[in-house]
């Protein structure tokens, strides 16, 4: 009986654990019973249901608005808050991106007199709301938000006298215009107020209610100083005044604004010192001051609270703060292109991510701590008069991708410590009096993209383990250019399947050309040696190299007939040699330059094969191939990165409160496409999904998407661009479609193109992260009504960098077509370095389930090739169209349509003579100078060959380019 007694009270005990859980889970289902219930909206009242039909019947005519729940407060983007009668009333309305036009739906709107929230942003109003701000409407008075963000609205900034309580107030990136000064001064309980990206003029406005939390103005036309007043608004957490014509000395007050947290005064005429007060502003995260005209010295201590700081670009000078570099948490110091001097700061913070002090006149080496900034990832030192040794110390920044010190004065031989840098892409080292061999340890990294030693004394012989690259790698540039190298080039140097450009011009090479790399596509360029035997007839094969440059050599033998065969070839240098027999007959576009091989006949007898004296010909191809060569450095910059070894799905929910617990939960996948350490520490998908949700977060909005800022947990920021993939052009429920081609893309990178570093997806969307670079379009700065006149300088290199990313996109393996290349599309990292955006649309549309309608899927109206009419179908000619009417935008200073005329047909009806072409130049740039006059004419011709009517007699986009440079070299001639 002993024995049972203990299994009688287990099984009793058993029994007893049965009873709780049943009389948990009765409870658990009672309380989830009663919580639904309670979480039922009430009815809405009867009044209120009327609207609210009313207007459903005024959306659902231009959008799919599921209001088929016989409760109002239901329907998306309602809601509804319960009245002391158990009777609700609506209180949010949210139709954001619904495809709206028709202003009239404001009028029903008015009659929801409970209305506190009112979103209507991403939508197009054709007709004019401004009856709305003025006109009696009892809605207004209890409005607390209101978001017309993005609606194409084009009227006069108004008078807000009727709407007592609002708070939020976010009218960015329409054409509200006038003088902003006077019409914020009835809003007492404002908090913030968003007019970025508007055609505002006059002084920065001051009268808004001293509440104001957050103020951005940016890129607009508001002129003169920063007013006084502005120091008034104390609770002041963001202040956004960049991108505007704002000038004179900036008031050092900021003391009175502690709470404020990002400042942002960047591209302005701004001048005078850095104000002192900047430093002791305890909340400041985030201080951008660039491309101004500051000068004098920079503060000590400005970095003490800030993390990230940027006075790029300015006319600051003296000695660099021994403590601007030391506070932990900083992350980002870029002082680019000043006039700073003195030595690097030697006291580094570990948690530094990027360096940029490019472009000065610093002086002394390399401190040995560099070794402490272990997070360091972009170190630019390039452009000053540094000397010394490269320390070894930097092999301790093993998370360095970019390292650049070139046009220096370091001296002696790299340290094997650089092979520590495993996750390095790019290496730029030229133009310094750096010797030694060149180091083995080199083609060993495992990232590196491009490596540029140009312009040193390196001697020695190429490494035999220049082969080895291929293994683990895709190095796509590499430049050993004026060294003094010597002995042979290896057989191996044909392993590297990546290389689109290779130098190895004035060295001491010997022997014969072996085998090269198939994928060689911009410049080859083994001038300036001693090799000898035969030109090999397998260089035939590189059919995608633009410029092949042999001379000053001792080779021999005839000129192969294969190199006829090459489509690509653009420019062909063999001035110099030994070279014998009858030169092949060569198609016109290929300029052949043969001066110094005097048994070399062009098959009539002669000798004398070029009308070009001979050397000083041969001296200016040489100009013209390094020319291009820098130029194309950034052509494919990262145009093979290593294939994607991993993603990043999201397994987890950061602990941030539910909202943004909702938000990731609405996810599919997340992944990262790229494999740069930086971005994959750095892109966080709950806050990139955070900062969708958020319309204040909206920068531009294209034809086919939005794009976002995103500021990750480590302070970097983002761009998230959201494609409406339930659209009836695109490929409906194929988010598998969608992933693979963002994947594919993501495998291409070029400086002058937005590459996906990482995308989201989800049941309705896909949305996609890049490097936030937005400084505006090309369409803001030509078109959107600024006072200053962009100078053809800039408006060249916007041309020639758009050219570059198209030809790469065209030149790839399998090329890449633009659905919408216009103005609006092409996004400015600087006033002269554009990126081509939306490149992926055009893998994701479906053409078949368009409505037919011509621009529905062709892109913007101006830029459509006149043969889409009858094709229906994107071709690379129809992208040299679009660009050709980009370039004549950059020529003329007009829309692609003025007046219902196209522009392509304007220009093409003025180019019959030169007096009527000088008629198509944009007069306030072509009377600058008789150079850029000159320069705009050579230009003019190579956008009125793009727009030509015929496909076939556009060019290709490697022939536009190569047009494009030498039009520059004209010029500088």
């Amino acid at each position: 009986m002993g024995e049972r007694r203990p299994c009688y009270c287990r099984n009793n005990g058993f029994l007893l654990l049965l009873v709780l859980v049943f009389f948990s889970l009765f409870l658990f289902l009672d309380s989830s019973m009663a919580a639904t219930a309670a979480s039922a909206p009430a009815p809405l009242n009867t009044t209120q249901v009327s609207i609210m039909k009313e207007l459903s019947d005024l959306v659902t005519a231009s959008a799919r608005w599921n209001t088929s729940d016989s409760n109002p407060c239901r329907w998306d983007g309602v809601s509804c808050s319960s009245s002391s009668n158990s009777i609700s009333v609506v209180t949010n309305l949210t139709l954001s991106g619904y495809g709206l036009s028709n202003s009239t739906i404001f009028a029903t709107i008015c009659s929801l007199e409970t209305l506190q929230i009112l979103d209507l942003s991403k939508n197009s109003f054709t007709n004019s709301v401004e009856q709305f701000f003025t006109s009696s409407c009892s809605m207004k008075a209890g409005l607390r938000s209101l978001n017309l963000s993005s609606s194409q609205l084009s009227m006069p900034l108004s008078n807000f006298s009727g709407f007592p309580l609002l708070e939020v107030l976010d009218l960015s990136f329409n054409s509200f215009s006038g003088d902003a000064s006077t019409q914020l001064n009835s809003l007492p309980k404002l908090r913030s107020l968003n007019l970025s990206n508007n055609n505002l003029v006059g002084d920065v406005p001051t009268s808004m209610a001293p509440s104001l939390e957050e103020l951005v103005l940016s890129i607009n036309n508001f002129s003169g100083s920063i007013p006084i007043a502005l120091f008034n608004y104390q609770n002041l957490t963001m202040l956004d005044l960049s991108q505007n014509n704002l000038n004179g000395d900036v008031p050092d007050e900021f003391l009175k604004l502690p709470k404020l947290r990002t400042l942002l005064l960047s591209g302005n005429q701004l001048s005078g010192n850095i104000p002192v007060s900047v430093s002791n502003v305890a909340s400041l995260a985030r201080f951008a001051a660039n491309q101004n005209n500051f000068t004098g010295f920079i503060p000590r201590g400005i970095t003490k609270n800030v993390r990230m700081l940027d006075l790029s670009y300015n006319n600051l000078s003296g000695v660099i703060p021994s403590d601007i570099l030391t506070p932990v948490g900083l992350w980002t110091v870029d002082l680019t292109r000043n006039k700073l001097e003195g030595p690097i700061p030697s006291s580094l913070s570990p948690t530094l991510n990027r360096l940029r002090l490019g472009d000065n006149s610093l002086s002394g080496t390399i401190p040995a701590t560099i070794g402490d900034a272990l997070a360091l990832a972009y170190l630019e030192l390039d452009s000053n008069q540094l000397t010394g040794s490269i320390p070894s110390e930097l092999g301790k920044c093993k998370n360095l991708s970019l390292l650049n010190l070139a046009s220096n004065k370091f001296q002696g031989p790299v340290p094997d410590a650089i092979s520590n840098l495993d996750k390095l892409v790019v290496l730029k080292l030229q133009m310094n009096n750096l010797t030694g061999p060149i180091p083995s340890v080199f083609f060993g990294l495992a990232s590196l993209s491009t490596m540029n030693l140009s312009q040193n004394s390196f001697t020695g012989e190429l490494p035999s383990e220049i082969g080895e690259l291929s293994k683990q790698t895709k190095l796509s540039v590499l430049n050993l250019q004026g060294n003094k190298i010597s002995g042979s080039i290896p057989n191996s140097i044909s392993l590297l399947t990546s290389l689109i450009e290779l130098s190895l011009g004035n060295n001491s090479l010997t022997g014969t050309i072996p085998m090269m790399p198939a994928k060689l596509s911009a410049v080859l360029n083994l001038s300036h040696n001693h090799l000898s035997g035969f030109i090999p007839s397998n260089i035939g094969s590189l059919s995608d190299l633009e410029v092949l440059d042999l001379s000053y050599n001792d080779l021999s033998g005839e000129v192969p007939a294969s190199l006829v065969n090459m489509p690509s070839l653009t420019q062909l240098v063999l001035s110099y040699n030994h070279l014998s027999g009858t030169i092949p007959k060569f198609p016109q576009h290929v300029d052949v330059t043969t001066d110094g091989n005097p048994d070399l006949t062009n098959g009539t007898g002669n000798n004398d094969n070029t009308p070009t004296s001979g050397k000083r010909r041969t001296q200016n191809t040489v100009i013209i191939v390094v020319a291009i060569t820098g130029a194309l450095v950034g052509l494919c910059l990262f145009a093979a990165i290593v294939t994607i070894s991993y993603s990043k799905r999201i397994y987890r929910v950061e602990d941030e409160g539910p909202s943004t617990e909702e938000v990731v939960a609405r996810i599919i996948n997340g992944h990262l496409v790229t494999v740069n350490s930086i971005h994959t520490s750095a892109i966080d998908f709950s806050k990139a999904m955070e900062a969708v949700s958020n319309h204040s977060n909206i920068f531009l909005k294209t034809r086919f998407c939005t794009y976002y800022k995103a500021v990750m947990p480590n302070g970097s920021t983002y761009s998230v661009k959201q494609i409406n993939c339930s659209d009836k052009i695109f490929q409906i429920g194929s988010q598998g479609k969608v992933a693979h081609e963002l994947e594919v893309l993501g495998k291409l990178s070029n400086s002058n193109v937005m590459v996906p570093l990482a995308y989201v997806l989800t049941e309705d969307n896909a949305y996609i992260i890049y490097e936030y670079v937005h400084k505006g379009t090309v369409f803001d700065f030509l078109h959107a009504g600024r006072s200053d006149v962009l100078d053809w300088p800039s408006r060249y290199s916007i041309a020639f960098g758009l050219a570059q990313g198209l030809t790469f996109l065209h030149g790839c393996t399998q090329p890449v077509l633009l659905l919408d290349l216009s103005t609006r599309t092409v996004h400015l990292k600087s006033m002269n370095e554009p990126q081509i955006g939306d490149v992926e649309l055009y893998k994701i549309v479906d053409t078949l389930k368009s409505s037919g309608s011509l621009s529905t899927i062709a892109g913007t109206v101006g830029y459509i090739p006149p043969e889409y009419a009858y094709t229906m179908r994107l071709t690379m000619a129809g992208n040299v169209y679009s660009f050709g009417v980009i370039l004549l935008e950059l020529l003329t200073g007009k829309p692609s349509v003025s007046d219902g005329i196209e522009l392509a047909k304007w220009a093409l009806s003025l180019s019959g003579s030169p007096d009527q072409r000088e008629q198509i130049l944009d007069t306030r740039v072509s009377r600058t100078s008789a150079a850029v006059h000159s320069q705009m004419l050579s230009v003019l011709n190579i956008a009125l060959a793009c727009v030509a009517l015929s496909p076939d007699a556009r060019p290709k986009m490697r022939s536009v380019l190569r047009m494009l440079f030498n039009a520059n070299i004209n010029k500088s001639h």
